[in-house]
């Protein structure tokens, strides 16, 4: 099946009140003191308008998770995070609970894969969050190939979370990051992003893994240097969205085929309901073969 996803799905909030995160660069952290500095990368790192619960109900299946301790703060509390800190994970994974609990058949993949000033100590708070907001929901590692929406709904589970950290080890709940191959093409050229994915997709494990094709675009620093006021949506997404999804119309479900498709703004255009629509050509494929 082909699932639409979000990139950095949690940044729709960041605090510039809080401290610059420990993603950044040295020098980035000595600028932030400048309170306009906050400001400017605030227009930089967010990359989604919606909240958990409005992806959700748009159709968003895949979730691109970051998350940080806060250096300094007493406690293991943990934050999403890309630039500066957004809200306590808790909270973002009791905000997807809701919806699933309200939507029984719904399944939801919860990709941990960046983690920034967090021991082991700080894993085992998160593991723990994860289990007391998902609970029996949890899907455990299984063979790829098995996991159909039918298996999930005979079994209640609704959840899968891919956990790049060595920790997954201990938990039949946390799949290896390696389930989720994320292929990452860091350009601002839409035509490089569009080659990459394709190539990308060539390259794609025939069995054994999911797989994302990142229809994103990727400022470099000459980028946000030369668009300092206008930011991320306003320079790279607003122009290159049309094209990307021209791409995605193009493409097909099933092994060699797409997977998971994630993008920034995912409201800026009918990116969702595209991508789900292209379901329909497996049913269309099923009819003709039987």
């Amino acid at each position: 099946l082909l699932f639409p996803g979000s990139h950095d799905s949690f940044s729709y909030w960041v605090d510039e009140k809080s401290p610059v995160g420990p993603d950044q660069a040295t020098a980035i952290k000595r600028l932030a003191r400048i309170s306009l500095v906050k400001k400017i990368m605030k227009k930089w790192s967010v990359t989604q308008n919606l909240t958990f619960k409005e992806q959700l109900e748009g159709g968003i299946r895949y979730f691109d998770l970051r998350v940080s301790s806060k250096p300094g703060e007493i406690g293991q509390e943990i934050y999403f995070i890309h630039g500066l800190f957004g809200i306590k994970v808790w909270d973002g994974l009791k905000e997807i609970n809701t919806f699933l609990e309200q939507h029984p058949k719904e399944v939801v993949f919860l990709d941990f894969n960046h983690f920034y000033a967090m021991d082991d100590s700080h894993h085992f708070f998160l593991i723990n969050r994860i289990r007391s907001a998902f609970g029996s929901k949890l899907c455990s590692v299984e063979c790829v190939e098995d996991v159909t929406l039918q298996y999930m709904w005979e079994k209640k589970h609704q959840v899968l979370i891919f956990y790049h950290y060595p920790l997954y080890r201990e938990y039949v709940f946390l799949w290896p990051g390696n389930k989720m191959p994320a292929p990452w093409a860091n350009t601002t050229n839409v035509r490089k992003l569009l080659q990459f994915l394709e190539t990308t997709l060539e390259e794609r494990s025939r069995y054994g893994t999911f797989h994302v094709s990142q229809a994103i675009l990727t400022p470099r620093v000459k980028t946000i240097a030369r668009h300092l006021i206008r930011g991320l949506k306003n320079t790279l997404v607003h122009r290159n969205l049309p094209m990307i999804l021209n791409w995605v119309k193009a493409q097909k479900p099933g092994v060699m085929g797409v997977n998971i498709i994630t993008s920034d703004f995912v409201e800026l255009v009918d990116f969702a309901a595209t991508v789900i629509a292209l379901n329909d050509l497996l049913l269309e494929e099923d009819e003709s073969s039987t």
